[in-house]
């Protein structure tokens, strides 16, 4: 029998602000995180705006030593981690370091840190790449510091599944608890990606908004003017245990994880298919993993990246997921206010969606003006709604075709 698995820490790093507590209200104030870019001079980029985190200071949570031989993605997921931990008011004891893993992923890991070293060996020469060249950009290392630094030696593992990555994370670590493999887990999803090649990338892809003279309202889901998305960075890190533990412990538990759903779209490298089908699969395979009707979810925090086809087809495979019951749905994407944190997105949009349950508030879509074509759903339209949430589902999809969605619920004794 599979063991129930709560979620007892929350642990958020955006562009809305540096901790938990601090992103969170930020999204139930409908607030705006994106902005000019300024860690790199965009000034011959097509897209100059991103959801920067501005101010951020890695020796707050990382030994000034240790800084340098990090790449950005790991000073979030080292700080993401301590907040997560706080709330849960954990800490790994040496005694039991074996029941408690570490599962945090990235979709693109170290880039900054590959660009400046390939810069120094064609200025430099060979001689001057950095010895910690290879430790600083490998996806695992997010997970591999933070075992370092909280003596987790559980299970250790991290994906890398593109934009489904932090959810994938989660989903993984629920599943190693259910089954016994671990107690506890630290997991989600960092990123930093927003970097000379990586902007230049995406946007001949044509995937980025251009809206560079009005950040405050160039992410967009849904509304008829949305151009693409805008690049976020941050993380989002849940701490979860099994019931057992937690109660053990006398842990104060915000949520419970009850659902984990997969998908292949089996389609396109970078496109869904036009009739969302492996999207409507991932959300039908959690709901069938939950053992629960449609009807039970309240609120859907929905993968909304602001592109004009993606935000389409997923309405397209919410509506086929949920029937007549879509129409009751609150959907948002919040990523309006924190844009898109590529393989951070799924861990940040979990912990947003305990929060929303731990406080009973939908966050808001802002920027939705003028519904799309094919997007006529409630998607909160800018102001957060407070309402009875028992069921969130969390919605992730990648390049590749990967998806991954997560479905958590109030917590009942």
């Amino acid at each position: 029998m599979p063991r129930r698995v709560v979620v007892t820490g929350v642990g958020l790093v955006s562009s809305l602000g540096v901790g938990t507590e601090k992103t969170w209200a930020g999204i139930k104030a409908g607030q705006n995180g994106i902005s000019q870019i300024e860690l790199f001079d965009p000034s011959r980029h097509d897209c100059r705006i991103a959801g920067e985190i501005k101010g951020f200071d890695p020796g707050d949570y990382v030994e000034k030593k240790e800084i340098k031989k990090m790449a950005r993605f790991m000073h979030f997921a080292v700080a993401a981690t301590d907040f997560a931990l706080d709330m849960a008011k954990f800490k790994v004891d040496p005694d039991k370091a074996e029941d408690v893993g570490v599962y945090i992923g990235s979709g693109i890991g170290g880039f900054e840190v590959i660009e400046r070293e390939h810069q120094s060996l064609l200025e430099k020469g060979p001689a001057r790449v950095s010895p910690f060249f290879i430790p600083a950009t490998i996806v695992n290392l997010g997970s591999g510091y933070v075992s370092i630094r909280t003596g987790a030696k559980g299970p250790n593992s991290a994906t890398a599944t593109a934009c489904t990555t932090g959810a994938h994370a989660v989903g993984d670590s629920f599943r190693l608890i259910q089954h016994g493999y671990a107690e506890a887990m630290i997991c989600g999803g960092a990123e930093a990606a927003i970097t000379p090649l990586s902007v230049a990338g995406f946007a001949a892809m044509r995937a980025l908004s251009t809206r560079n003279d009005d950040p405050a309202h160039a992410c967009r889901p849904w509304d008829a003017s949305r151009d693409g998305f805008v690049m976020g960075e941050g993380a989002g890190v849940l701490f979860l245990e099994s019931l057992d533990h937690a109660l053990a412990r006398g842990a104060n538990i915000v949520a419970e994880i009850v659902g984990y759903g997969m998908s292949g779209d089996a389609y396109h490298i970078t496109s869904p298919s036009t009739d969302g089908d492996g999207p409507f699969r991932v959300m039908r395979n959690a709901l069938k993993d939950a053992k629960l009707a449609p009807e039970s979810i309240d609120y859907l925090n929905a993968h909304g990246t602001s592109t004009p086809l993606g935000d389409r087809i997923e309405t397209t495979a919410i509506k086929r997921a949920f029937g007549e019951h879509v129409h009751k749905l609150a959907v948002s994407s919040t990523k309006s206010m924190t844009g898109h944190l590529l393989g951070g997105a799924g861990g940040l949009e979990a912990g947003i969606s305990v929060l929303s349950i731990r406080d009973q508030i939908a966050p808001p879509t802002i920027n939705h003006e003028v519904p799309g074509e094919g997007c006529d759903l409630d998607y909160v339209p800018n102001v957060a709604r407070p309402m009875k949430i028992d069921y969130a589902l969390s919605n992730s999809f990648g390049f590749g075709g990967t998806n991954g969605c997560l479905i958590f619920k109030r917590y009942e004794a």
